[in-house]
């Protein structure tokens, strides 16, 4: 009886059978990457299977970025741990260490949230020294309290406010402004003031309001920080998909070998459950590839010697060994993320709605400030006091309401559709939803579960369902497991084989028994198998579940005016069936990747503003070039990493609130910009008139900032 083999679908896998020997160059630290988990209870179970393992000296995950880092005690195999984590209910996948590089945005994050500590800690306690003063403290005591205040605030400014005078310096040394040189300048000039002011024993400092201006600035750049910090380049996540080795004919032995080392021309073996490490024509075997991730197709395609494969398809059932007609960069998979970086560097150039306004804000604070310098200089001449004014004005208008106007909304928006399941990662994300008006999806694990479902199985005879039971259950097909998950007594097979691309056969009652593909053509609704028991052929169908909440935001979507179009690579029956189902009228079926591509951009050419939802490496490209784009938790991680949010559950409903939402937060953004701007047109003048000391431009500017923030929270209703 032919023994089950467990299909290894996952990135990096090299299945190998155990009589084969194998030559690995050397060990290293293993990066699984673990889609699935979610909470620290997957954390501990996930270590608590890896650290078992004989083979494992420490294993490490993150949850952050859904990663396991192994590090092993001996020469053990990527595959092996991928198998101890599936048996504890873990999805798992290998990825190479040196195409996913993350830790710099760690290391960001946490400097930044340090530098807001700082600055907000010394803040406190300035300001509780500044009571005294406030309080009538004068002379000896009113200096003393100065010059602590100075001692704790000039450090604290130079740590904390680093980010702004990095940034403010590279845009002077290039000769041009942005919105940190007017707040570099602002603090300076407070901390400059407030230290002349202490020297000649003056009645005022305000090392408080510099302080003040660095926290409030360094919140808005943390909340902004962390919209976007769980964004990274699907163009790196393909090429992390790239299996890192691959198992090189050595005069006819399987020698694993790093996948830098393959040439063209080379034979490569591919396992059943491998991951195909390149572009080839195959010589020796036949199989059926799963090339739903690449193409879209939901069924198996055959092949055999003389047919071509590429990069990233998965071997379901037989060995192969393939010539190598592309490798590396040259791969259909390489091409695939060429076009990903593409598309990124042209979403990259969409300009964020603060970023508008940091173009005019810049020049006008300066000017502005160098005015009321000049005119109290000229028109008094009393530096101090021209200093003093031009220091409020450089503070009243410092840009703290502009700074949060956008991190704010969108903060509170995330964390609205993040309570309705998704995770929001781009931060300017918001505004491009908001702006839709045609929405395309995928079929197969978008639309549809991508898991085949057993149709008309109670037509079939009892006894002839315990026949089907038994010789499914020894195959790794997907229509076979559907077969399997059906309930009933199996029947007593005997002499099962299962040969690859012509389905699994055995001995039952004195007759052969067959378990194979249907001959039904790919354009029918269906995908079909056929069964001959008893001497008759019984045809059972499948089904492709469609996804919660599929229906209902389909109409939702559509009673809102937007156009829905579904792209599919699957067959045109399939696509016709999803698509009469949805009440879609648009849909196109056999589409590639690169025609996806194409057909996005023809309607981005036409004036449209489209969202993209899809799953899988097909979809990759077409999900960056969209204006936003949305993938599912189950979608494979190039997808999730090409899109700007993510649907954590199963249903697809909260969809259209994640629209209704971005118009929302879009309104609220547009409303801050206008408290800003109302805000500059009472203040400036105040301050340029006199009425308005740094201190007081320091209250005048929080206040401004805490009108904004609570503005942003009417976002959640």
């Amino acid at each position: 009886m032919a023994e089950a083999v467990r299909p290894m679908a996952c990135p990096g896998c090299v299945a190998v059978p155990a009589q084969m020997p194998v030559v690995r160059p050397k060990a290293g630290d293993i990066l699984l990457s673990l889609p699935a988990i979610h909470c620290m209870r997957c954390i501990r179970s996930a270590e608590s299977a890896l650290n078992a393992h004989p083979d494992v000296e420490i294993a490490r995950v993150n949850l952050t970025l859904k990663r396991a880092t192994i590090t092993p005690k001996t020469d053990v195999g990527a595959s092996a741990l991928v198998d101890a984590l599936d048996a504890a209910g873990i999805e798992a996948h290998e990825l190479d260490p040196g195409a996913v590089a993350s830790t710099a945005m760690d290391k960001a994050g946490r400097e930044l949230l340090m530098r807001l500590a700082v600055a907000g800690f010394a803040a406190m306690n300035v300001m509780l020294l500044s009571v005294a003063v406030w309080s009538g403290a004068s002379d000896a005591t009113r200096d003393l309290f100065h010059w602590i205040s100075a001692a704790i605030t000039l450090p604290a400014v130079l740590f904390a406010g680093q980010p702004f005078y990095a940034s403010a310096f590279r845009a002077l040394r290039a000769r041009r402004l942005n919105m940190d040189v007017p707040i570099s300048l602002a603090i300076l000039l407070a901390v400059g003031t407030s230290l002349y002011e202490t020297a000649l024993s003056g009645e005022h400092a305000y090392f408080d309001a510099a302080l003040t201006l660095c926290f409030f600035l360094l919140a808005g750049r943390y909340l902004e920080f962390r919209t976007r910090a769980a964004a990274r380049s699907a163009a790196q996540e393909l090429t992390a998909l790239e299996v890192p080795r691959a198992l090189l004919m050595v005069d006819g032995t399987p020698v694993e070998t790093d996948l830098v080392q393959i040439k063209v021309g080379d034979l490569v073996l591919v396992c059943p459950g491998g991951r195909l490490p390149v572009d080839g024509v195959v010589v020796e075997g036949q199989s059926e590839l799963d090339r739903h991730l690449v193409t879209g197709e939901t069924n198996p395609v055959v092949v055999a010697v003389g047919a071509t494969v590429h990069a990233a398809e998965i071997n379901m059932t037989g060995p192969l060994t393939v010539r190598a007609t592309a490798v590396g960069q040259d791969t259909s998979l390489h091409q695939m993320a060429e076009l990903v970086a593409i598309a990124e560097s042209g979403r990259s150039r969409y300009t964020a709605l603060a970023d508008k306004a940091a173009g005019l804000y810049a020049p006008g604070v300066h000017i502005l400030s160098a005015l009321a310098f000049a005119g109290w200089w000229l028109g008094t001449g009393d530096l101090r006091l021209a200093l003093n004014i031009a220091a409020a004005v450089l503070i009243i208008t410092c840009p703290c309401a502009l700074g949060l106007a956008v991190p704010a909304v969108t903060t509170a928006a995330a964390g609205r559709l993040f309570r309705k399941g998704l995770l929001v990662k781009s931060p300017t994300a918001m505004e491009r939803l908001a702006t839709v008006d045609t929405v395309v999806f995928d079929k197969t694990g978008t639309l549809t579960t991508g898991q085949p479902r057993l149709v008309g199985w109670d037509a079939v005879p009892q006894g002839i369902q315990a026949v089907a039971l038994r010789l499914a259950d020894v195959s790794a097909h997907p229509l076979s497991k559907a077969i399997s998950a059906q309930s009933g007594a199996r029947a007593d097979v005997a002499d099962i084989v299962e040969r690859s691309g012509e389905g699994i056969s055995g001995r039952w009652n004195g007759e052969t028994v067959r378990l194979g593909r249907g001959d039904i053509s790919s354009d029918t609704a269906h995908t079909t198998a056929m069964l001959q028991a008893g001497g008759l052929n019984y045809q059972l169908a499948f089904e492709d579940d469609l996804r919660a909440g599929a229906k209902d935001l389909i109409a939702a979507l559509q009673q809102s005016g937007l156009d829905v179009i579904l792209l599919s690579g699957d067959a045109q029956g399939p696509v016709d069936d999803v698509s009469a189902r949805l009440g879609i009228t648009q849909a196109h079926a056999r589409m590639r990747p690169e025609q996806k591509f194409d057909m996005i951009r023809d309607l981005q050419g036409q004036g449209a503003r489209v969202l993209m939802v899809g799953d899988g490496l097909n979809d990759t490209v077409a999900l960056t070039a969209a204006d936003v784009s949305i993938s599912p938790a189950s979608a494979l991680d190039a997808a999730r990493s090409a899109s700007d949010v993510v649907l954590l559950g199963q249903n697809l409903a909260p969809l259209a609130e994640a629209i209704t939402t971005a118009k929302s937060a879009t309104k609220r953004i547009k409303e801050n910009f206008q408290i800003a701007t109302i805000y500059n047109i009472l203040a400036v003048p105040l301050a340029a008139a006199g009425f308005a000391t740094p201190l007081i431009a320091a209250l005048a500017m929080s206040s401004s900032s805490i009108t904004v923030s609570l503005n942003a929270l009417r976002v959640r209703s």
